[in-house]
């Protein structure tokens, strides 16, 4: 039973002891550091192994050389120590100095400190303290380290470099500066021969122009192209654009953003949404599609549009903004809605011009033009201007509609209520007339070339036809349905927008 359990415990630990002796035999295996110096010593004190080397101290160690001004040769532990004006011979392309090195030739690998620089074609390192492992051909710094290349200063607390692959990994207060911004990170990949950075925690970049920000990206510094994702934005003076991702190239001042798009303009209180978003730098312009929405920000009431595409543009030359809804634009405020194929909003003089059958809403009174002109001023529509085939109209109960029609009209508002209504060329009039009691008197029919018009709710208070006027009231019975509508009258409450979610259904 004995000899059983030793067995098993043999076999238990037999591929363990055979890992270790074949690790053991491989470093028993190492070639001897060589060497060569002015003058030898030996130092009993030391060690008896111990070498001690002055002048002109040369080390090889494979394919590795090492220069130092003195040092001390372990040699049965295969190490050394070498002091002031270390130079290590790396490869062809990577060179490495300091003023102190501990070198283990079984390991092959090599410890660096004071005023330590690492050298290859791309790239220069600054750095305190330095680890090199000559067989894996990487290196690592840890408390601190700055690396320079052509356009590029990086600056870390703790730094990792494959020399094979020009890849540096940094961690805590990475900061890299460019002249033409400054980048700071929690964690980057930086390639050297790329010059391309990766970045994997909190990021910002800032320039003269803008200021971006992600939780992760890439950023190539040699080509100013970059991609970022995970809360990714950038916004300068006027505006800022956010997305689930965010491609810049800063040659051009081209930014585009995908999914979950926020386009902010914080002089004007406006936001746009969205899931595709391109912004052009130079031409002051963003461009918004899919499920796009304008919000304009206001402490009563803000106003949603949608629309197939949304633009901002902002001249520099006149600092004034417009902003653009065109293909199917609908938009809701409480008190306002409308739709048409394209809106346009002035911001210089805060006027919405709405294009190709244009319909709009306020209160019980449905607008339609050829193209209708909105004034606001903070907020509050001020007056509606209905250009060419002007026509209005409100809803009389179950028995019919009011209605005024003409070349243009000019509708005036107070408080956001309409209270006057002033008639240009062909004005025709069909209203019913209700007695102090409320019933019904007649309906009145009238044409006049120019007509005022004033109401109070859906109430008319007063009428003045201006030129070459025709008025008749009729008693209800005698006007059919058609007599009492006027030519090309048109409702459409079907279609319009009863809340927010309306406006991105285009009936």
């Amino acid at each position: 039973m004995v000899r059983c359990r030793i067995f098993l415990l043999c076999l238990l630990f037999y591929p363990a002891w055979i890992l270790a002796q074949d690790e053991l035999r491989a470093q028993d295996e190492r070639t001897p550091i060589d060497w060569q110096a002015g003058i030898i010593e030996f130092d009993r004190r030391i060690g008896d192994d111990v070498r001690r080397l002055i002048d002109d101290v040369v080390f090889t160690h494979e394919d590795t050389q090492m220069f130092c001004d003195s040092a001390y040769l372990y040699s049965e532990a295969n190490t050394l120590r070498a002091f002031s004006n270390i130079i290590i011979e790396v490869s062809d392309t990577v060179t490495i100095y300091g003023d102190q090195l501990f070198y283990d030739g079984n390991r092959r690998w090599a410890e660096l400190t004071g005023n330590v620089r690492m050298v290859d074609p791309q790239m220069t390192l600054y750095t305190h303290y330095l680890e090199y492992d000559l067989d894996a051909n990487t290196a690592n710094y840890l408390d601190g380290g700055r690396i320079l290349d052509a356009e590029n200063e990086l600056i870390s607390r703790w730094g990792f470099y494959y020399a094979d692959n020009k890849e540096f990994f940094f961690r805590d207060d990475v900061v890299l500066i460019n002249p033409e911004y400054i980048m700071e990170t929690d964690t980057m990949m930086y390639n050297t021969a790329t010059e391309i950075a990766y970045f994997f925690g909190p990021t910002t970049i800032v320039s003269d122009e803008n200021t971006i920000f992600c939780r992760n990206g890439w950023y190539d510094t040699r080509h100013d192209i970059a991609r970022f994702s995970r809360d990714a934005f950038f916004t300068n003076q006027e505006q800022s654009m956010t997305g689930d991702s965010v491609f810049y190239d800063r040659n051009t001042g081209y930014g585009r953003a995908v999914n979950n798009v926020l386009v902010r303009d914080s002089i004007e209180n406006v936001l746009i949404t969205g899931h595709f978003a391109e912004h052009f730098e130079e031409q002051g312009l963003s461009v918004v599609s899919r499920e796009a929405m304008l919000t304009m920000i206001a402490d009563n009431d803000s106003l949603f549009l949608h629309a197939d595409t949304l633009k901002s543009l902002y001249h520099k030359e006149t600092d004034e903004r417009q902003f653009f809804a065109y293909h199917r634009a609908r938009f809701f405020r409480h008190d306002l809605q409308g739709l048409s194929d394209s809106i346009v909003y002035n911001m210089a003089d805060s006027i919405i011009y709405m294009f190709h059958e244009p319909v709009l809403w306020s209160e019980m009174y449905q607008m339609t033009a050829r193209h209708i002109e909105i004034k606001t001023t903070e907020n509050e529509v001020k007056w509606i201007h209905l250009h060419d085939a002007a026509f209005i109209i409100s809803e009389e109960d179950t028995l019919g509609f009011n209605q005024m029609k003409g070349r243009s009209m000019i509708g005036y508002f107070r408080d956001n209520a309409l209270w006057r209504i002033d008639v240009d060329g062909n004005g025709e009039t069909i209203f019913f007339i209700r007695e102090d009691d409320g019933s019904l008197a007649g309906i009145n029919k009238a044409v006049s070339s120019n007509i005022t018009i004033f109401v109070e709710g859906t109430e008319v208070t007063g009428i003045q036809f201006i030129r070459q006027p025709e008025a008749t009231l009729f008693p209800p019975e005698d006007l059919s349905a058609d007599d009492r509508l006027l030519r090309n009258f048109q409702w459409l409450d079907r279609r319009r927008p009863k809340d927010k979610q309306d406006i991105f259904e285009w009936r």
